[in-house]
């Protein structure tokens, strides 16, 4: 029976006992987000990773659905209004974090809380992952509920107390009274909570560094507070800001998201009762909003490596979800050929003929060198850019392990947490 069927049946069920029925065998859930990424995100990763006949991480989950990520008041899809519907399973406006617009949401399962908030309810450990800062939707929606997404003071609070067992980002600007400095600079506060002392009071072991996290003993310790920045591990800016700039793409000293997440799940695999980890790539979004063609080509690498954590975990924890979408697809990207360039020219769209124009830096970026395809050959070719902002794009949910089998052909942003949800609980939401 399809998913689909299972709600209807189950709505029947429900008008006639106020109990929903026991649908499915219950275990752990991994929810990855790599904010921002299409179909031609995943296919610009695999060009340049492993080549175009080769396979990523991503293209080795056995499960594929096309995503739909419309929301209530618009048809493409925002980081906090699509957080929110992974985490409630109900349709809310775009401009929502934990809320719908600045109401309170029953959630599908008929509870006013999240699934994040149910599963800490139910003794489940918690994990919220992200390469962005603290208060970034893709995790924060999860445990914090905002009238509006600026107010990261406010929101960073609730993700500290929000009781998840394991939590890492970067954003110690949003932790600390202003002018206080922290590991990576002043604080930023203007209510004088320290939020980071916070952390410890409530039992959290706090790391600083990629060094610190991996010198945590795992089968010991059981609440980790991880800062790896002031504000994000990743520097969003374009290409030619980060370099005259002097700055990387990514923060050094910080850990990957793949490092992160390998990390977190064998903290929150030793509680009994089982896990439910969200985890987000945000690099994947706002270096390609920013238009940086180099740096969404490393974070996608990342995002990448991520999978193939969570792939191996699932392969020894069978009794293991793992699911996967994006919200919407940041800067409409697209590879464009460049047969007669080099790696390291510049490159320009053009209209004649839809391909390039080789010639002064643009927009676009630079040339890129495939990996080798089957024959050994490597391809030249740049990215393009819609724009600096998300589109509807096409974007897959993809899953492996207990119950990906509900990944449907087409599969609602709603119906992500339904399955999430089905596998925690055993159960099928009632709305």
């Amino acid at each position: 029976m399809s998913l689909k069927s299972l709600f209807c049946a189950t709505a029947l069920l429900t008008l006639a006992a106020p109990a929903l029925a026991q649908t499915a065998t219950t275990g752990n859930v991994i929810f990855f987000h790599p904010d921002g990424t299409s179909v031609n995100a995943w296919g610009a990763a695999r060009m340049h990773l492993v080549g175009p006949d080769g396979e990523l991480n991503w293209d080795r989950l056995p499960a594929m659905g096309v995503y739909t990520g419309h929301m209530q008041d618009r048809l493409t899809g925002t980081s906090h209004g699509g957080a929110t519907v992974h985490a409630y399973g109900v349709k809310v406006q775009a401009d929502s974090f934990g809320l719908d617009g600045s109401t309170p949401i029953t959630a599908a399962s008929g509870k006013t809380m999240s699934i994040a908030e149910e599963a800490l309810a139910a003794g489940r450990a918690v994990a919220l992952v992200q390469s962005g800062h603290i208060a970034e939707p893709g995790t924060a929606a999860f445990v914090a509920s905002s009238p509006s997404r600026s107010d990261t003071s406010f929101i960073s609070r609730e993700v500290i107390e929000s009781g998840a067992q394991v939590i890492m980002a970067g954003g110690e600007r949003f932790l600390l009274p202003e002018g206080v400095q922290g590991r990576h600079g002043a604080g930023e506060r203007k209510d004088g909570l320290n939020l980071i002392e916070r952390a410890k009071e409530l039992g959290y072991t706090v790391v600083y560094t990629r060094e610190e996290l991996m010198a945590l003993d795992t089968a010991s310790v059981d609440k980790v507070l991880g800062v790896f920045a002031r504000g994000h591990t990743f520097n969003d800016q374009e290409a030619e800001r980060n370099l005259i700039d002097g700055k990387p793409s990514y923060v050094e000293g910080a850990p990957t998201i793949a490092e992160m997440t390998d990390v977190a799940l064998k903290i929150v695999s030793r509680d009994p009762e089982g896990f439910f980890a969200v985890i987000e790539e945000e690099g994947t979004d706002n270096l390609a909003n920013s238009m940086n063609a180099g740096g969404t080509l490393e974070a996608l690498g990342r995002a990448d490596e991520a999978i193939g954590v969570m792939r191996r975990f699932v392969d020894a924890n069978p009794n293991t979800l793992l699911i996967t979408a994006a919200d919407s697809d940041a800067g409409g990207l697209q590879v464009i050929a460049a047969p007669d360039a080099k790696e390291g020219d510049a490159v320009e769209a053009t209209t004649e003929g839809g391909g390039i124009l080789l010639g002064q830096q643009g927009r676009f970026g630079d040339v890129f060198l495939s990996a080798p395809d089957a024959r050994g050959t490597r391809h030249a070719y740049g990215l393009s850019f819609v724009g600096y902002n998300d589109v509807a794009g096409g974007i897959l949910v993809r899953g492996a392990g207990l119950n990906s089998s509900l990944i449907e052909p087409l599969t609602d942003n709603t119906e992500v947490y339904a399955i999430m949800y089905r596998t925690l609980f055993g159960q099928v939401p009632s709305q």
